[in-house]
């Protein structure tokens, strides 16, 4: 058995076992946090791209290494080899390739492209000043699916997942002058990939986030976290990475409320342990209050803008900063207004959405569906007061018997985490999306519910889970019957009553619920299709009218249940879905929004806006 199959085998075991899993092994080798505001060159922009469906750049028929010709990530001048002549031809040339604008995804750039799904590479030439004892890392903000990188042709590193970031070191590869930065993307989903191919959003392919060149000393600052505990104590660690590492001494600074001092350890940490300044605001939707935050040793600094609350549970009562709140809320995916979206979250595309939701629905919560969203959509909840919900892509089946699929499962969680510990915003980590039953399924919930909580103790742990339907003394009851809810601190729900099934919307504030009253509860998805501008044909499916009465009708069901502490319904804005292929209605498009794709309001908008405006 090889080393990676005797590890999985290892943890597999462990679950199985009950064993709780060690979440520090599934931190990255760097995280960089802070990135934004380093010294760094910004990669985007026009890329040279190359398709490749049948993965020859990779590998050749059999398995075989593949043929130079082939290879798209070699450092060579291909014109100039060609104006030589001599026996060797190739049948590439990425200097020559068509452009793309990167950040985005591909399928937005040409109709060709729209359905492609596979290999891709992409290719840009960038100039480097000399390192002179510095370090240099490449820091991708995400690539969907797969990553393959190389730098002046030598390969860097590799990442599975399409939404959390990575970073790989290039010292020794980076060049002073000339560089050539090559990176094979494949958007190509499978029954161990996570998510699967099946899914009801589009999937996506490309360099979707910016890339960055980092700069650091030789020993630098890799992590540095704050948080406020309950006990209104501050506490928080920096993380140095280099020969130094050790015995070093690190400051923080809050604004212009208080400072403090540590010295790392062995291993380049050093913890802080501060009693929350008097004057401290607490982080609320109506009061975003951010701080300067800078943590600094004497060869580095890196700052980061940081709120300060508390999250909690108490009986059935979600308490922020102590206070009991109910989260007004919508879901929300990854597409920018218009009628092509690339899933370029650029900071007015993302403030656009994230608007509508604060000023025209009068909310305070997204759920950011079903994957980890742009960093600069979270860093503007925390700007703008929106509560957030925070999920990893385990969404409807993934092998759950699979202890490889489980270890990409944990190591995007730990990624995500690591990333948005500082985002005041991020109260909510779930563990899952309308998974079925079963008890392989249910352990592999269990495993990162676990994981979640080690890494990352301060916030609420939720799931959006699937209800029964059963007929009790005569009535309509429904209920949650799922044995992952005992690992949950808030409860949470999609129910489509109304849209699929036969209830009537009459039918619906009827219905009785059954659940559990000692925990807060969340309808975390409901919701119906409409066509904006589909309108007056007899409230039909499809209609805004038939929406907007299902709103209704849900909303008044949906006050019937006691424990009820929030609610993020199926979804702001129209959504690009191939499942979704109605010629009239959708064209592949989920039409559930409550805006269409290019922002119009539908009536729903305003029904739930007044709900909201009122509670």
């Amino acid at each position: 058995m090889n080393t990676l199959a005797n590890a999985l085998f290892i943890l597999f075991a462990w679950i199985l076992a009950g064993a709780p899993v060690a979440a520090q092994g599934f931190r990255p080798a760097f995280l960089l946090t802070g990135a934004h505001n380093r010294n760094s060159q910004d990669l985007s922009g026009q890329w040279r791209y190359s398709k490749d469906l049948y993965r020859t750049g990779l590998t050749d028929i059999n398995g075989w290494v593949a043929k130079s010709r082939m290879q798209r990530y070699r450092d060579i001048d291909i014109a100039a080899q060609e104006a030589r002549g001599g026996a060797d031809f190739f049948e590439f040339d990425m200097d020559r390739g068509p452009l793309i604008n990167v950040p985005g995804a591909w399928n937005a750039a040409e109709p060709a492209l729209r359905y492609y799904d596979g290999l891709m590479w992409f290719q840009r030439k960038f100039k480097a000043d000399p390192l002179q004892g510095k370090r240099a890392f490449l820091r991708f903000e995400a690539v969907n699916y797969r990553a393959y990188v190389y730098l002046n042709g030598k390969e860097i590193g590799r990442h599975e997942g399409g939404f959390t970031p990575f970073v790989l070191e290039v010292t020794d590869a980076l060049r002073a002058g000339d560089n050539r930065l090559t990176v094979g993307v494949d958007s190509q989903h499978d029954a161990q990939s996570i998510p699967t191919a099946i899914t009801d959003w589009d999937l996506y392919g490309g360099i979707t986030r910016p890339v960055r060149l980092v700069i650091t000393p030789a020993t630098f600052i890799d992590d540095a976290t704050l948080a406020l505990q309950q006990s209104g104590r501050i506490t928080g660690e920096v993380r140095l990475q280099g020969p130094q590492a050790a015995g070093q001494q690190v400051s923080v600074r809050i604004g212009a409320l208080a400072t403090a001092a540590a010295v790392t350890d062995g291993q380049g940490r050093a913890v802080f342990d501060i009693q929350a300044p008097a004057g401290l605001a607490r982080w609320t939707p109506e009061q975003p209050s951010l701080y300067d935050v800078q943590f600094s040793t004497a060869a580095d600094a890196v700052r980061d803008r940081i709120g300060f609350r508390t999250i909690a549970v108490e009986g059935n009562r979600i308490l922020l900063n102590g206070k009991p709140i109910f989260l007004r809320g919508i879901s929300l995916h990854e597409e920018e207004f218009g009628p092509n979206p690339s899933r370029n979250m650029t900071e007015s595309a993302s403030r656009a959405l994230l608007h509508q939701i604060k000023h025209g629905l009068h909310g305070n919560y997204v759920r950011l569906s079903h994957y980890p969203h742009s960093e600069v959509t979270v860093r503007l909840a925390d700007e703008m007061g929106l509560l957030v919900w925070s999920e990893i892509p385990v969404y409807w089946t993934v092998d759950w018997d699979n202890p490889a699929v489980l270890r990409k499962a944990l190591a995007m969680q730990a990624e995500t985490v690591y990333r948005d510990r500082n985002r005041a915003s991020v109260i909510l980590w779930s563990v899952g999306n309308e998974t079925p039953v079963s008890v392989a399924r249910t352990r592999f919930h269990g495993a990162m519910a676990d994981n979640v909580r080690a890494l990352d103790p301060t916030r609420l742990v939720s799931a959006a889970l699937l209800v029964e339907r059963r007929t009790i003394d005569g009535k309509d009851v429904i209920e949650i019957q799922d044995p992952l809810a005992g690992k949950l601190d808030v409860l949470a729900v999609n129910t489509y009553a109304g849209w699929y099934g036969s209830d009537t919307l009459d039918a619906l504030p009827g219905l009785h619920w059954k659940v559990p009253g000692d925990r807060p509860l969340i309808l975390s998805e409901f919701g119906a299709d409409a066509l904006a501008g589909y309108r007056n044909d007899g409230n039909k499916k499809f209609t805004e009218e038939y929406q907007a009465e299902y709103y209704r009708k849900t909303l008044a069901m949906a006050d019937q249940i006691p424990n009820l502490r929030g609610m993020s319904p199926w979804i702001l804005k129209d959504f690009r879905s191939p499942r979704r292929e109605h010629p009239v209605f959708q064209n592949g498009w989920n039409r559930k929004g409550l805006l269409s794709e290019s922002g119009v309001p539908k009536e729903a908008f305003g029904v739930l806006a007044d709900y909201y405006g009122k509670r």
